[in-house]
């Protein structure tokens, strides 16, 4: 990475330097991506099984995420929840949003809990207690905190010990239900309430935890990114998680009105920013094959991502210089991996916002 400049200058290279990630052992890059052409002749069911009525903030993506798992996984579904606030906003004695089994479980052991779920249904299918040949999906929806953070070892733990559990975590990347504190995967640059934007330190000064990579790290079948700004790929990969024979990781950007500090109306649109601006890519490993599954032939500045939210506003221009470095070596490190071009270069013509139906 180019020197870094403003205030990010002042601080020690081996916190704001990012290494390269994304070669990992047994990693082999796929043939063309299928998952659109799959996805035309997978319908989804008309029944509800993520309820109105809840306690989201407005424009709170946590819904759209929800709704669709759900959709895709139906009622066989037992959703682990830790603490987060998927959990506060929608189980509310004496109601819930949830039209499933539901459990709410600690800040750290939802890999744990599901884990013990999974061999419990493994135990009664070989006693005859449930009919064998019945599919029953167990799911940890988690945020960032309670995946990155306080729940990294029983997550780890659950992957290494192979559970069929699909593990969901929703990252709006801090712990915004208890006061907006910065976590394990806050970005570079943010400003939060634990790691505040001040004259001499510009928000937060570390980088995001490669979650997915991390995962893949472990060996398991089903690895991938997504975006519920592009759902037809977020769906895609749910349904392919669910086919997963083994554990399967989902790691999904989730825009936090006011932990990002935007306009509700922008809940969609900052997180379309995301990917067409390189600072958030779609990919899979499905079976140790790497592919991108959203490309992005030219990309927005960085810029366009960040100066629509409020957490970056104290950023100087040449700090974001210093993101948009980071964002271009990440970029060119997907590239090299891929053999190709899959993520363009930037393009400052584009416009920031374009209009819808263009």
């Amino acid at each position: 990475m180019s020197e870094a400049r403003g205030r990010f200058g002042g601080i020690r290279e081996k916190i704001y330097i990012r290494r390269h990630h994304i070669t990992l052992p047994g990693v082999k890059i796929a043939e063309e991506y299928p998952g659109l052409y799959e996805y035309a002749s997978f319908e989804l069911p008309q029944e509800e099984f993520f309820l109105p009525g809840h306690g989201l903030c407005a424009s709170c993506t946590i819904g759209v995420i929800a709704r669709h798992m759900l959709k895709v996984l139906g009622p066989d579904t037992i959703v682990v929840n830790p603490t987060g606030c998927a959990e506060v906003s929608t189980v509310v004695y004496p109601r819930g949003n949830w039209a499933v089994p539901w459990i709410h479980v600690a800040f750290g052991n939802g890999g744990a809990v599901a884990s013990g779920i999974e061999a419990a249904i493994k135990a009664l299918k070989r006693r005859g207690v449930i009919d064998s040949t019945r599919k029953i999906n167990v799911v940890v929806f988690a945020g960032d905190g309670a995946t990155a953070d306080i729940g990294f070892q029983a997550l780890s733990g659950m992957l290494e010990r192979g559970h069929r559990v699909i593990y969901v975590m929703y990252d709006n990347e801090g712990y915004m239900n208890t006061g907006i504190q910065r976590s394990g995967t806050t970005p570079f640059g943010a400003s939060t309430t634990t790691a505040p934007a001040g004259r001499k330190v510009p928000g937060n000064v570390t980088h995001k935890k490669p979650m997915a990579l991390i995962a893949a790290a472990h060996g398991i079948p089903y690895v991938a990114t997504a975006n519920p700004a592009y759902v037809h790929d977020m769906v895609y990969k749910f349904k392919k998680a669910a086919e997963a024979d083994g554990p399967s990781f989902l790691h999904i950007l989730q825009s936090c009105t006011p932990g990002w500090r935007f306009e509700p109306k922008y809940a969609i649109r900052v997180l379309e920013l995301a990917t067409e601006t390189g600072y958030w890519v779609n990919y899979e490993i499905d079976r140790g094959e790497f592919r991108v599954t959203m490309p992005v032939p030219k990309r927005k500045p960085v810029k366009c991502f960040l100066q629509l939210q409020g957490r970056f506003r104290h950023l100087k221009p040449e700090e974001v210089e210093t993101i948009q470095a980071v964002v271009d070596r990440d970029v060119a490190e997907i590239n090299k991996a891929m053999g190709r071009e899959v993520i363009g270069p930037v393009d400052p013509s584009l416009a920031c916002i374009t209009p819808r139906g263009k």
